[in-house]
C-alpha cells in the first residue's frame, strides 16, 4: 500500500522550507546599519534575465548562492499508479517590499530615513520581504505529453499605515513575473525524469541599476516543493546502483533537490544545499535567519546587545523585534538545550586487558555535544 499522500504532505517539510525562504533575510545584531545587512538576499534569487546578464551569461551550478533569472530542478521518478499518477508543485519565494517613512510636515508627507512616534518608538525606513506561492497539480500523463507551463506573479501593491501625531509608514511592492514549467520524460515503463523550470519574466529594470533596486523586480529565496499521488522520488545523492548513471544525467542549475518527510514522498528543492531528509533540530526555539552560526553562540551574542542596539533593531524590522522577544524571555531549561545533543552513539566494543594494563581511551561519540545532527540540519537550526 502507498503512503497517504494528501494536500498536506508538504507539511513534512515545512519547518525545513520556511528556513530555506528566510535564510540570511536578516543577520546578527539585526540593526538596518550593520555592515552585514547592507547585502541581502543571497540565494535562490531569480532576477530579469536582461539585468543579470548585462556583463555576460550566468554560468549555471547546483548551489543558489549565484544570482541567475532561472532555476531548474530534474528527478527521477517512479511511477507507481500508471494512468491515474499526478505531480504537485509548489514554488515559494518572498516578493522584496520597500517599507518607505513619511513625517507629517506643514500638512505634507516627506519621506525620511527615520521617524519617531509620541511614544517614543522609532521607525526605519527598510526593505522588508512578503512570502509568495504558486501550486499546480498534473496528471503525470499530461506531462510526459508535453507539460504545462503556469504563470508565477506577485502582484504590485502600497500599502499605507498612519502613524498618529507623528507620519505613516508606505510599503511599496512591484509586480514580479515568471513561468514555472513541468515537464516529464519517460525512460521506463515505470520510470521517468521530472523537469521543473522556473524563469523571471518580468520587465527588466536599466542594466545600470544597483542590485537593491533590481531586487524589486526578483524572486527570492525561490525553491520547490514536489509531491503527489501514485508517484516516488528517487535520492539523487543516494541512488539505487542501477539508477546512479540516470541520477548523474539530472540537471539542476541554481537548486538541488533531495527527498524530505519520512518517506521520501516529498521533494524539496533548495538553492541551498541539503542532505535528504533534512530537519530542523528540536533543541532550536526559532529561527535566527543565520544557518552560518550555532543557535547557542548567536543567542548568547542576541542576548548581549546594549539596550541602544536593541532599540535599533526592533525599529528594523518586526522579524528582528520577534527574535530579541524570544531571546529576552528565554526560559533557562531553553537556552540549556541549546547547548547540544547526542543523536547517536554506537555501543563500545568489548574490551579485553590485562590486569596492571592501561585502560583503552573512550573514543568520541559519533555526534558531538553542540553539533547539528549528522544529515539533519537545516538553515536556522542549531
Amino acid at each position: 500500500m502507498l503512503p497517504d499522500r494528501s494536500p498536506d504532505a508538504f507539511e513534512q517539510v515545512s519547518a525545513v522550507a520556511d528556513a530555506v525562504l528566510y535564510e540570511g533575510y536578516l543577520l546578527y545584531p539585526y540593526r538596518r546599519s550593520s555592515a552585514k545587512n547592507r547585502v541581502r538576499w543571497q540565494f535562490g534569487v531569480l532576477f530579469p534575465r536582461d539585468w543579470v546578464e548585462a556583463d555576460g551569461p550566468v554560468v549555471p551550478g547546483v548551489s543558489g548562492s549565484a544570482d541567475s533569472w532561472y532555476q531548474q530542478t530534474e528527478c527521477l521518478l517512479r511511477i507507481r499508479q500508471p494512468g491515474s499518477a499526478s505531480v504537485r508543485v509548489r514554488i515559494r519565494h518572498l516578493q522584496m517590499q520597500r517599507k518607505q517613512m513619511e513625517e507629517t510636515r506643514d500638512g505634507r508627507q516627506h519621506a525620511v530615513e527615520s521617524l519617531r512616534t509620541p511614544d517614543g518608538t522609532t521607525h526605519l525606513t527598510f526593505a522588508e520581504a512578503v512570502p509568495r506561492e504558486c501550486e499546480v497539480e498534473v496528471p503525470l500523463d499530461e506531462l510526459l505529453q508535453g507539460g504545462r507551463t503556469v504563470p508565477v506573479v506577485a502582484p504590485a501593491g502600497v500599502d499605507v499605515e498612519p502613524l498618529p501625531g507623528a507620519g505613516r509608514v508606505v510599503r511599496h511592492r512591484d509586480e514580479v513575473r515568471a513561468d514555472t514549467t513541468v515537464i516529464a520524460e519517460r525512460l521506463s515503463d515505470d520510470l521517468c525524469r521530472l523537469r521543473v523550470r522556473t524563469t523571471n519574466t518580468g520587465p527588466a529594470p536599466d542594466r545600470r541599476t544597483a542590485r537593491d533596486e533590481a531586487l524589486r523586480r526578483a524572486l527570492i529565496a525561490t525553491h520547490t516543493l514536489i509531491g503527489g499521488d501514485g508517484v516516488e522520488f528517487v535520492s539523487l545523492t543516494d541512488p539505487p546502483t542501477d539508477l546512479r548513471s540516470l541520477a548523474r544525467s539530472c540537471r539542476n542549475e541554481f537548486t538541488f533537490p533531495v527527498l524530505g518527510g519520512g518517506d521520501g514522498h516529498v521533494l524539496l528543492s533548495a538553492p541551498i544545499i541539503l542532505p535528504d531528509h533534512p530537519q530542523v533540530a528540536p533543541e532550536s526555539p526559532g529561527d535566527l535567519h543565520d544557518a552560518a552560526e550555532i543557535d547557542e553562540i548567536l543567542t548568547l551574542r542576541t542576548m548581549l546587545l546594549t539596550d541602544e542596539e536593541k532599540r535599533e533593531a526592533r525599529a528594523t524590522d518586526p522579524r528582528a523585534a520577534a527574535i530579541l522577544d524570544r531571546v529576552d524571555t528565554m526560559p533557562q531549561e531553553v537556552f540549556e538545550r541549546l547547548h547540544g545533543a547526542v543523536r547517536s552513539l554506537a555501543p563500545a566494543a568489548a574490551v579485553s586487558r590485562t590486569p596492571g594494563a592501561a585502560a583503552p581511551v573512550p573514543s568520541a561519540p559519533a555526534h558531538a555535544p553542540g553539533a547539528a545532527a549528522p544529515a539533519a540540519s537545516a538553515p536556522g537550526t542549531a
